[in-house]
Parts: C-alpha cells; structure tokens; sequence
C-alpha cells in the first residue's frame, strides 16, 4: 500500500465535494471583539467582524473574567502540574465545581478538559457503575455524546429527534427491571430547535430511567441566573446529569458534569477520561469561576443576546433568506450545497470583512448545509447592518448564478 496516496485520495475527496474545511488565521482583539484580524496567506492582514464564534455574551474579553486569570497565573504559574489525582487539584478547581454545583442546584459538580471529554468519559462509563444499563439516545446529540454511548460496551437505542412517542415505544419494549437513561440535549445547535424537557422527564419517571442532559449551547444564556434551560422551565430538579461547557457562554475552556454528590465520586473513580488527563490550568479555572458567578447576576446580558438574535433573524427574513427559527438563540441560514455554502463564506470573508464558517456534513445532513450565525451582545448595530446588507446582495447574487447554471 502507498500509504500518501491514500491520503491525497481521502483529501481529494473533501474538495471534490466542496467540504474540505479551511482554517483561516484571526487574532482576536482584547475589548474590541467581535473585530478581529485576519491574515491572509500572503502574509497580509485584514479586519474582520466575527460571526460564527460561540462566545456568545464575550465573557472573553470581560474584566472580571481577566482580572481572575491574571491573579491566578501570578500566583501559581501556568500549568496545574498533573491530573487532579497527582497535584492536579487546587482551590481554584474546587471553588469552580462549586460554583458549577450551585449553578444546577446540584450537590457536586466535575470538572473536565471539554464538555466533549465530559459527554464521552461519564457516558462510557455509566455501564460500568450500572451493569445492563440500557441508554436512550436522540438521533441528533451531539457527536461526543454519540461517542460516549458507542464506546461504552452497554445496549443502546436510537429515537427519533425530539420524537417523545418513539421514545416510548422503545422504553415500553424494554426490559423493565433494566437500568435506563436518557440522553439528550436542551439546544441542538444546528437548528438551534429546543429538547422537550418535560415530557422527557416524565417518561423517565414512568420507566425508571435517570435523565442525562447536554447544557452546553444553554448555560450561561438561559434561565434567571444562566443555568440552562432547565433552569429556565423550573425543571433542573427532575435531571439527574447535567453537561455543561466553559468554554461557550462563559468564554474560557473546559466542561463539567453536575449530578449528586454519589454520582461525581463515582464517575471521578470510574472514568479513563478523567483520571488519565491532566486537569485545567489554575488561571483557566479562576477566570471560568468568576465568569460563572459573573453571570448569575446579570440576566440583562442574557436579555441583549435574544434580543439581537431576533433582530438578526427578523431582518434576514425580511430578506426572504431561509432562515430557520425555533426561537433559540441560533441562526442558521440554509444553503442546501456545499459548494455554494463554501462560496457565500469566502464571498463575505474577502469582499466584506465578515467571517462565518460553512456548516457542512458530517456536522449536518447532506443537503441541509448553511451558515450559522451567533449574534452577541457585542454586535452593535453597524455589525449588525454590515452583516445584513452583505447578505441581501450575495444572496441575490448567487441566486442568479445558480439560476444561469440551471438555464
């Protein structure tokens, strides 16, 4: 076998079909963002406004956020030295999870490298803590969560999204003395389209099964003190694992899970993918502390966000733009081809000094590629008009080219 050939082979196909991802060099501004720098791969540099970036209310660039970090580097350093069983472990760690806890209304709360890490390590390790255990997975979760139920070893089964009636049939066949669990997402990000909470924790206590929720497109933004949907809908006391991300609305790095106190010391003992990998750096975890308590007291922040997020989906439906709403903060843009998903990108990128990457399978479907906006409370309006007028004759402009290939 010549082994680069292969390789040539497997990229060739991404360009052939019009998927192959490209990184582009930005330098994000402290207090100016969303403006960034691009630099183009002649070396010279453009300014950008950032439209596809998860950190939603931009607690990156908040002082407070800033200030913990700097104090925390200048006082320990920049690593954490090991995993949380060897000198991993500091205050800061143990005031982030607490904060976590509290956050949930939760008893404890676990800290991992990513909310993937977290999704994959605590969902393929539940069999081991409940032998037979038979998980119930929306089609569309998240793929570290599809990971996590593939690697696990246990039974699994697939209802359709959001289908509450499927999932019954499926719990109903099964056997019902079996350990089951839910798992599922309060925002699926593409569509930015809600989990039905209620009814899914309705049907857990019918069957008997623990709940296991995906947070991480929703803390931070949602409920009187950010603590996700459930929190929102006054439900955060019928889930039994919450997942949660840094990393988004809190703008540093890291994931966690909250649970009971007797379910985080087990999966902190159980699981590979937390006690194998070094833990967060101190500076990290102060600056994620303070941003969470940050965001407990300022639901006016949270209030901008949906506030431009309707602004932007308003005014692109206006537009007579394909917009899809289900009320989230999400917007997304259908295209329907990755060619000309890819050229809208670059188009708004080279001619307008707007970046938002291209939304291609595998992330969603064949067919049902876009573009995905995040609009902040950091957009103003002059972003927002830029954005929104580029749209409009792109659009239009596209729509011919595609008109003439087709005559």
């Amino acid at each position: 076998m010549t082994y680069s050939e292969k390789l040539d082979q497997a990229i060739a196909r991404l360009h052939d079909e019009g998927r192959y991802r490209t990184f582009i060099d930005i330098e994000r501004r402290n207090g100016n963002f969303p403006h960034a720098v691009w630099t183009k791969p002649d070396g010279s540099e453009q300014d950008i406004t950032v439209w596809c970036g998860n950190d939603y209310l931009g607690m990156g660039q908040n002082k407070v956020v800033l200030e913990a970090m700097h104090e925390a580097i200048d006082a320990t350093g920049a690593g954490s030295g090991g995993t949380r069983n060897i000198s991993g472990t500091t205050v800061y760690h143990k005031r982030l999870e607490a904060e976590l806890a509290d956050l949930h209304g939760k008893e404890a709360a676990l800290l991992f490298t990513s909310a993937y890490i977290a999704n994959d390590a605590t969902l393929s390790t539940l069999p081991k803590l409940f032998p037979g255990l038979i998980i119930y997975s929306d089609a569309l979760n998240h793929a570290s969560m599809i990971e996590g139920v593939r690697r696990n070893g246990g039974s699994k089964r697939v209802f359709r999204h959001n289908d509450v009636a499927h999932l019954r049939e499926l719990l109903a066949a099964d056997d019902p003395d079996a350990p089951k669990l839910i798992a599922f997402e309060s925002i699926y990000s593409m569509d930015g389209d809600f989990g039905p909470i209620e009814a899914i924790c309705d049907l857990a206590d019918e069957f008997g099964a623990l709940t296991y929720i995906d947070e991480v497109h929703a803390v931070g933004m949602y409920g009187p003190r950010g603590g996700g949907v459930a929190e929102r809908d006054r439900l955060l006391h019928r889930l039994d694992i919450v997942n949660g991300t840094l990393a988004k609305a809190y703008g540093v790095m890291g994931g966690y899970i909250a649970a009971s106190a007797k379910m985080c010391d087990a999966i902190r003992s159980y699981a590979p993918g937390f006690i194998f990998t070094t833990s967060l750096p101190p500076a990290v975890a102060a600056g994620a502390a303070a941003s969470v308590a940050f965001l407990k007291r300022a639901p006016e922040l949270r209030q901008k966000h949906q506030e431009q997020a309707a602004a932007l989906k308003l005014r692109l439906k206006g537009l007579g733009l394909p917009v899809i709403d289900y009320g989230s903060h999400i917007v997304p843009v259908m295209v329907g081809n990755p060619v000309h998903t890819k050229v809208l990108s670059d188009m708004l990128l080279e001619d307008h000094g707007i970046y938002v990457q291209p939304i291609n399978f595998p992330t969603v479907p064949r067919g049902t590629e876009r573009l995905r906006f995040t609009p902040s409370p950091v957009h103003g309006p002059r972003e927002m008009d830029a954005l929104v007028h580029a749209m409009d004759g792109l659009w239009a402009h596209c729509a011919l080219n595609r008109a003439e290939q087709a005559g």
